[in-house]
């Protein structure tokens, strides 16, 4: 049985944050060494990325709060919330995100109405509260109150990979079902200023977004574009559970993302690909380039290098990964939906065009997927 995509869409919060503006915050916070200023300097303008967006409103040049509790716009200092604080503006700005998001997935899966979605998986991992977003999307979108709800909390930025594997699962268990996964990360909520390195790069890097769609075993209409779900995988790297962490502290969830990750992916990418290229035995020993589209976790610049070298990759397979570092930054398990999307956005060339996805989170983790994109030829 074939289980598809139906439609992906995303959502971003109105805040957009100008990379070299940010470096030049971050740079001038009292307390940072002059390493740290350079360390700083460093991990910006390095990180390929031009914009990114937040929920926090208070990170705008012109903000004039007068009790600011993240940013003050006046003296350009960085504030230190506690993790509550962070919290309770995760709960109704991610709110936003999820039911837009979901919003927007539901309005594009031609054929499919709020009364026949059966499932709800939701996903995060920068925020928690309960009823939690599963609820908060049904009750917005007006969905059938018996629909069977689950959210997948705190695995990092893999996550989306076992939400749309779970519902893979739900529609060939159930050929009926309509599952509509919807994903939202508020990973700005939790960067702060540090002579730290890792916490210097996750500030660099870490930004929000969401993105939804619907997962049916319904067969598209002919011509319309959608992503069959064709196998997944999960991998645990032999080395690396020290490298990649997310921890809950007393100001802001915490991240731990070493210097050494690109060079843990680099050793063991071609292993983690292994048993997912199994399922389809033409595609071991082809080179991998022999696959159209490279979904990539952009989890940093260093990481889409290391991956485009390695699998002999060409620059245009890394090019829907790079432009989603490049535009949005790294938005946690919310990104490697925005790279599928560029790549469904793509003109086929071919009215069946695979794609292989990855995405890497704490463990070290790796989740790959084999999809297969369907969509009208160009001529």
């Amino acid at each position: 049985m074939t289980v598809y995509l139906r439609s992906l869409e995303t959502a971003v919060p109105p805040t957009v944050l100008v990379q070299p503006e940010a470096r030049d915050v971050f740079a001038a916070q009292p307390g940072l060494t002059r390493l740290g200023q350079r360390l700083v300097r460093a991990c910006f303008d390095a990180s390929a990325i031009d914009t990114r967006h937040t929920a926090v409103a208070e990170m705008r040049a012109d903000d004039d709060s007068a009790d600011p509790v993240f940013f003050n716009a006046r003296t350009r200092l960085l504030l230190t919330p506690s993790t509550k604080a962070r919290n309770d503006v995760f709960v109704p700005e991610a709110t936003k995100l999820f039911v837009e998001a979901a919003g927007k997935a539901l309005a594009a899966c031609d054929g499919v109405d709020a009364a026949d979605v059966t499932h709800v998986i939701t996903v995060s991992c920068t925020g928690f509260f309960n009823p939690g977003p599963d609820y908060k999307v049904v009750r917005a979108l007006g969905l059938d109150p018996g629909v069977q709800r689950y959210h997948l909390g705190f695995m990092g930025c893999y996550a989306a990979f076992p939400a749309l594997r779970a519902a893979k699962a739900f529609c060939e268990a159930d050929p009926s079902a309509v599952v509509l996964v919807a994903v939202a990360e508020l990973c700005s909520l939790h960067v702060r200023t540090s002579n730290d390195p890792d916490t210097i790069l996750g500030s660099s890097l870490f930004a929000d977004g969401a993105a939804a769609g619907i997962v049916t075993a319904h067969a598209p209409a002919v011509g319309a574009t959608a992503l069959a779900l064709d196998h997944f995988e999960t991998t645990l790297t032999p080395v690396g559970e020290e490298s990649m962490a997310w921890n809950i502290g007393d100001h802001g969830f915490e991240m731990v993302l070493g210097t050494y990750v690109p060079h843990i992916i680099d050793e063991h990418i071609v292993g983690a690909l292994a048993p997912l290229l199994a399922h389809e035995p033409e595609l071991t020993g082809r080179p991998y380039l022999d696959i159209t589209h490279w979904g990539i976790h952009p989890g940093g610049r260093s990481i889409l290098d290391k991956v485009e070298a390695k699998l002999q990759l060409t620059e245009s397979q890394l090019e829907p990964a790079r432009e989603v570092l490049r535009r949005f930054g790294n938005m946690s398990s919310a990104t490697v939906l925005f790279v599928l999307k560029h790549i469904l956005d793509l003109p086929a060339m071919a009215p069946a065009e695979r794609v292989c996805a990855m995405a890497f989170g704490p463990g070290l983790t790796v989740e790959t997927g084999l999809f297969t994109k369907l969509a009208p030829a160009r001529r």
